[in-house]
């Protein structure tokens, strides 16, 4: 028996546009080779940072990509977080959490709940502070719950840290895998001011480029530019031209209506096999992303559940730095019709440990 992973971030293969992103390496190393396998930047491939500013109008300086999201979170938070308060979220990403317990931050959480995030309560808590260094938010499609935060709590959160004169890192790289409901305004749209908006081209292009984008001020810009030269001495050219020629023909958005698609019907089948089976469980029935927490009876952990479970991998809330009781289950990362099976596997094994 095969085993079906629902653990981790990333995307089935047949999710990624392989054939068209080879042909868009091609055209790029035949326009600009030269530049491309030459040293660059450490703020990356110019013409891609001229575009994504373009998009966010803004200026192109203000615009660093990165060998992937995480590398340029760890240059940000490098040498500004040690015994500082950082608010996260709870549970959170766990790798961009392992950075930051690896970096001695204080952590001051804010409850994701199914009703709300429980801002009263983090309010009630940075009173007590000194100024926070900064606050990791994911507030469209968490990672790991897929909720999204309404504009309200948004602009609620962006006023207490504002007025803390707290820098919020936004988390926005699933943001544009929206595939049911509204769109929401980013909390960089609602105001630039002490927002670094974040983002990734893995989760809508392709993972294994490792394109991260930031936008910044020129002075955090600059700043991490120059780690980034003094870390790797370049970052990977090929893979910022490849998303730049894949974005200038028009493939980007045609790729998102596609794979939005797709991530949909994946949901549908994980919400559809979660049905009758998890008595006494809540799950969370994302609008977009790649993700959905699976709440098992409150004394139970997730990690019994998946020790026991045969044939099927998953992530555990504790090891996302929340709940023990929750279960991430990614529906994007098994082929589209291992989705209900991998979940029928969960449920064998809940049926045996679940509470009479």
């Amino acid at each position: 028996m095969e085993t079906i992973s629902f653990a981790g971030d990333g995307l089935a293969p047949e999710l990624v546009p392989a054939e068209e992103l080879a042909d868009c390496a091609a055209t790029a190393l035949g326009e600009d080779g030269k530049r491309i396998l030459s040293y660059g930047t450490g703020a990356g491939y110019t013409p891609l940072r001229e575009l994504v500013a373009e998009r966010f109008g803004v200026h192109p300086s203000r615009v660093l990509l990165t060998n992937g999201w995480l590398q340029g979170f760890s240059f940000l938070i490098e040498g500004r977080v040690s015994a500082q308060s950082v608010i996260v979220e709870y549970p959170t990403y766990d790798r961009a959490l392992q950075l930051l317990f690896r970096q001695s931050a204080n952590l001051v959480y804010m409850d994701i709940r199914e009703e709300g995030p429980g801002i009263d309560l983090l309010e009630a808590h940075i009173r007590t502070l000194a100024k926070p260094a900064f606050a990791y938010l994911v507030p469209t499609f968490h990672n790991p719950t897929g909720q999204c935060l309404t504009e309200d709590e948004r602009n609620r959160i962006g006023l207490l840290l504002f007025r803390r004169d707290a820098l919020i890192v936004e988390d926005d790289s699933y943001g544009l895998l929206r595939y049911a409901g509204e769109p929401i305004r980013t909390m960089f749209d609602l105001s630039e001011k002490s927002i670094v908006y974040s983002s990734s081209f893995s989760y809508t292009v392709a993972p294994g480029l490792r394109v991260g984008a930031f936008i910044l001020t020129e002075e955090l810009a600059a700043e991490l530019a120059a780690k980034a030269n003094a870390t790797y001495i370049t970052p990977t050219l090929l893979g910022q031209a490849t998303v730049f020629e894949f974005m200038r023909r028009g493939s980007f958005e045609s790729n998102l209506v596609r794979l939005t698609g797709e991530l949909l019907e994946r949901r549908d089948a994980a919400l559809a096999a979660l049905e009758g089976r998890f008595d006494g469980c809540t799950w969370s029935r994302p609008e977009g992303g790649i993700f959905l927490a699976l709440a098992l009876p409150d004394g139970m952990m997730a990690s019994d559940l998946l020790a026991r479970a045969s044939g099927v991998t998953a992530d555990s809330g504790g090891e996302l730095g929340g709940f023990p009781n929750i279960v991430r289950i990614n529906f994007a990362g098994p082929a589209k019709d291992e989705v209900g099976e991998g979940i029928s596997r969960l449920a064998a094994a809940y049926a045996a440990v679940r509470p009479d």
